[in-house]
């Protein structure tokens, strides 16, 4: 049985979440989720990246919006809002659920602990696990400022410039021993980057102290997808990201800004690379809008990380 470890965030990197687990049993697949995005709102713990993605393999999200329920109602923010309070960070009424009991448990219990029962109750079988059960928080360093990162994503749209970003408190946190078990597994046979925003959703998890020296000491094959179609970002600000961190949305721009940690590349058949890079490069079909294109892909990206195994041995 192929085991692999998938490192995720945001609406990219669930829809291929849920391909792979569309494609593998829940023995054989953890997805591991940013949660630099985690904040406290309103006195509730928001975890946005953990939900998205479990929403996503429950069935229940909103393929839309691409993040919350379906069929979502807004009673709460209705009211809020009639009473002064602030509404720029969107709660619906049955995705509140979530962030009242996940709150209310989080004073006595790991975060681990907590969403593997909640997701369990949302029918999720594969484990999803958060990066850490250390808080870390994403900073974004603007041409206006320092900004939270939800400030930044949700209340400014991502308009100011990005200048940098700092993750608060990850010299102090360990991944999560669930994140450990997966990654130190003596049946691992590939890690899959799922195409989710590379600094503000993927880097966070590589951030957390000593794994990217775990991920190259591991020896399988680690291949990143890309999150860009024709040069741009299908959602959110990935593209403008790393234009302004100086990389390029382009396989080569995420070959550089991946380097040395990957061994394989997937890209969109736009972007294929016009010559030879320094690691193999897999061009297809990467919009995927609906689950039946998420299971293909995930099919592919399995079949090219099979044949990278193969010319390891």
């Amino acid at each position: 049985m192929t085991r692999i470890l998938a490192l995720a965030g945001g609406v990219g990197g669930a829809k291929l979440a849920y391909g792979l687990a569309a494609r593998l049993d829940p023995a054989a697949l953890t997805i591991v989720v940013n949660t630099g995005d985690d904040f406290d709102h309103l006195g509730l713990r928001i975890c946005p990246d953990l939900d998205t993605v479990a929403y996503t393999l429950a069935g229940l999200n909103d393929r839309e919006r691409g993040w919350g329920l379906d069929g979502e109602s807004w009673t709460f923010l209705a009211a809020l809002e009639r009473l002064g309070g602030e509404t720029w960070f969107g709660l619906g009424d049955g995705d509140l659920a979530m962030h009242v009991l996940r709150t209310c448990r989080l004073r006595t219990e790991r975060l681990s602990k907590v969403i593997s029962d909640l997701f369990a109750r949302l029918g999720v079988a594969h484990r999803v696990v958060p990066m850490s059960d250390d808080p870390v928080r994403t900073m974004v360093l603007t041409d206006e400022g320092l900004l939270a990162f939800q400030n930044y994503f949700v209340r400014r749209h991502c308009a100011p410039s990005l200048r940098a970003v700092r993750f608060e408190g990850i010299e102090a946190a360990a991944a999560s021993p669930e994140f450990i078990e997966a990654l130190e597994g003596p049946e691992l046979e590939a890690i899959v980057i799922c195409p989710s925003n590379p600094i503000l959703s993927i880097a966070p998890i590589l951030g957390l102290p000593g794994i990217g020296e775990r991920l190259r000491a591991r020896r399988v094959p680690v291949v990143a997808v890309s999150p860009f179609v024709g040069g741009a970002a299908l959602k959110g600000p990935a593209a403008r990201n790393l234009r302004d961190l100086g990389f390029e949305p382009t396989a080569e721009g995420l070959l550089r800004y991946y380097a040395p940690l990957i061994d394989g590349l997937v890209v969109d058949r736009s972007d294929a690379p016009g010559e030879a890079l320094d690691i193999p490069v897999f061009a297809t079909d990467i919009l995927i809008p609906d689950p039946v294109a998420q299971a293909r892909l995930a099919g592919e990206v399995l079949a090219f990380t099979g044949r990278l195994r193969a010319d390891r041995s």
